[in-house]
């Protein structure tokens, strides 16, 4: 979900001033003290931002949908919600093929818009359901069926939390 920087052209053997800065050692930095700590609320603003960036390239971006021996879409329940597990690339795909120990079978799969994950395939399936992208990865991100995620009409209503 992120750009590679492919029209981006090799760089030189000429050395930037960032690298020069990396050479600075510890004692030539002078003393810094920490920033003050975020209030809660600053904070909850601004992982709601964060998420909302995340969650726009998400819907944005062609992903990886694998399907099992069936031809059903690979899904997996966790406490009464049904993830659909979708790949940014290839090779999370392939980790996660021999997570599950199946990796010597041919995985099918097709490339589907984040977006219609979202507002089709969910909305499809029985249930509360939700997408589970690299699932299995320290880079996991997991898109829960609520509001503003998935539409209105089978979103989990998650109550006033005040």
């Amino acid at each position: 979900m992120t750009d590679h920087g492919d029209n981006i052209s090799e760089p030189g053997h000429r050395r930037s001033s960032l690298a020069e800065l990396a050479d600075w050692t510890v004692a030539e930095t002078p003393a810094r003290t920490a920033p003050p700590e975020p209030k809660p609320e600053q904070a909850l603003s601004s992982a709601r931002r964060e998420f909302a960036i995340l969650l726009g390239e998400f819907r944005r971006t062609a992903l990886l949908v694998p399907f099992d021996a069936y031809g059903s879409l690979w899904t997996a329940d966790q406490n009464g919600v049904r993830w659909i597990c979708a790949f940014s690339n290839e090779e999370a795909l392939a980790r996660f093929a021999q997570a599950q120990g199946d990796s010597q079978r041919e995985w099918t799969y097709r490339t589907i818009l984040g977006a219609r994950l979202l507002d089709v395939m969910v909305p499809m399936l029985t249930g509360p359901a939700g997408v589970a992208l690299d699932a299995g990865s320290t880079d996991g991100v997991l898109f829960p069926p609520v509001a503003g995620i998935v539409p209105d009409h089978v979103a989990v209503d998650l109550g006033e939390t005040g």
